[in-house]
């Protein structure tokens, strides 16, 4: 071979050798950067061009399916059964504005592309079957969702149900709420439609069951209390607090006032005055407890710090820089105390199993498309946030609000029910509407099998008008009625 052909021999060499070497470096280093990469529509493509797994309810109702499409590029698109019922859940998922919620979270299962199902992938192409997605099964009681969103109706609001025992999330809704079929495909109705939610003034793509604070209101009492008791400050709900009959806030010269001026409350028990929301009593409490304590208490009931379900709630706050007015409006759920609708679910949850607060969690298995368990959800216990003692003293005051207090509307007849009212101002001057608030479970023989939290927000009515013994105790009530079979 003479010289000249030998160079070219080489030189064909080396480029090949690069070549396999550059196919290499792509598919062995940045193929996953490319993969993800928000400019290479190929991976949208593939994603739509097989059934997308669903997101199904404990009772096995689905939340979530795939249909086929016209459309050169997506063969496939999402489909909501009853996308306003379950959009705080599944959230959303379009071929042009991404995904949120359950559908973004669980996506590697949804979307087939999750490494647990390579097995599974590989028998449907050895076998001729389609490739598709896996399943999500959540925790949600499909009759306990419904009466919660039926009951919220037109309201602004949230409800949040779970189960004490295990922590599972049996109810979980915001309105108002929204569609995510409207704007699942690529077509400009779609985009017009996304438009649409977004400038909305109501809000209805806020989950305000998880990513809402709002000001407790009395139902923040229940912390109160706990502290109260944990502490050694009283022993039982029967004792005798020194409140006056006029309580002036520490260090200033404002009257903190009752609900209603003609409370008996001056020197009343501790449960008295929970079941008719005292607020002189409870704010006087806090004041003397002080802001450590308070705080103490409130961060094992999981104030301060976000919560996975594996949907990432917005954190509930209880301050650390009050003065001693301000603590005293903290601990009757005013002035810097915020809680999302979640967050006083796991209170009420908490007390019902004993004070044993459990993980709340949304996802109980992922299956393969075919039925075959990829993961079970095993409950685990966040903490224990108040002692059993503790814990039954709370219920006994639980009890007395619905049987002989601001929280009748929520008796369920041969059940036991514990709750909570709150009305909690807001706004300058606290001159926005007050939201309506109700904390609650129910007790079935000696099963606690629900705890539920309601919060309406109701802008059509006056300010006298809205209590969360009135509005949200009876949403309250048809929720755990649907979970409990009354």
């Amino acid at each position: 071979m003479n010289k000249p052909i030998r160079r070219v021999s080489v030189f064909c060499m080396v480029l090949v050798f690069a070549l396999l070497l550059r196919a290499n470096w792509i598919q062995a280093v940045v193929a996953d950067s490319y993969a993800d990469n928000s400019h290479n529509q190929r991976v949208k493509f593939d994603e739509y061009s097989y059934p997308r797994g669903n997101v199904i309810t404990a009772d096995g109702q689905p939340m979530t399916g795939s249909s086929a499409t016209t459309s050169i590029k997506y063969k496939y698109k999402i489909d909501w059964k009853n996308g306003p019922l379950y959009a705080p859940i599944t959230g959303y998922n379009s071929q042009v504005y991404s995904s949120t919620g359950l559908e973004a979270l669980e996506d590697p299962v949804l979307g087939g592309t999750d490494d647990r199902l390579f097995v599974n992938d590989t028998m449907d192409m050895l076998t001729g079957g389609k490739k598709q997605g896996g399943d999500v099964i959540t925790t949600i009681n499909a009759k306990a969702q419904q009466a919660a969103f039926q009951g919220l109706g037109d309201k602004k609001g949230a409800a949040v149900a779970i189960d004490p025992r295990t922590g599972a999330i049996l109810a979980l809704v915001s309105t108002p709420s929204y569609d995510p079929s409207t704007f699942a495909g690529s077509s400009t109705a779609d985009g017009k439609a996304y438009s649409a939610l977004l400038s909305d003034p109501n809000q209805p793509m806020l989950d305000r069951a998880l990513k809402e604070t709002y000001p407790p209101g009395s139902t923040f009492k229940i912390v109160t209390a706990a502290t109260a008791f944990e502490t050694g400050k009283y022993q039982n709900p029967t004792d005798q607090t020194d409140t006056p009959d006029h309580y002036i806030l520490p260090g200033t010269t404002r009257e903190l006032h009752n609900d209603s001026d003609g409370e008996a409350c001056g020197q009343a028990t501790l449960i008295d005055a929970f079941a008719i929301s005292c607020n002189t009593v409870y704010g006087k409490l806090g004041a003397d407890l002080g802001e450590e304590k308070l705080l103490a208490q409130a961060n094992k009931f999981g104030f301060n710090a976000t919560v996975d379900t594996p949907i990432r709630s917005a954190a509930s706050t209880f301050p650390s820089d009050s003065t001693p007015d301000g603590t005293a409006m903290d601990a009757i759920g005013q002035h810097n105390t915020a809680a999302t609708p979640l967050q006083m679910a796991m209170v009420a949850a908490a007390v019902a199993n004993n004070g044993k607060l459990m993980q709340p969690y949304l996802v109980d298995q992922e299956k393969t498309g075919s039925g075959s368990v990829l993961s079970k959800h095993t409950p685990k216990e966040m903490d224990q946030a108040v002692s059993p003692a503790t814990a039954q003293k709370l219920q006994q005051m639980m009890v007395a609000v619905v049987q002989n207090g601001t929280g009748r509307l929520a008796q369920i007849p041969g059940v036991e029910v514990g709750g909570k009212t709150g009305t909690a101002q807001h706004g300058t001057d606290a001159k926005g509407l007050p939201f309506a608030w109700f904390v609650s479970y129910a007790k079935v023989g000696n099963d606690i099998p629900v705890a539920v939290a309601v919060v309406v927000e109701d802008g059509a009515a006056t300010s006298d008008e809205i209590s969360g013994g009135s509005i949200a105790a009876p949403i309250a009530k048809s929720v755990m009625q649907a979970v409990i079979g009354h």
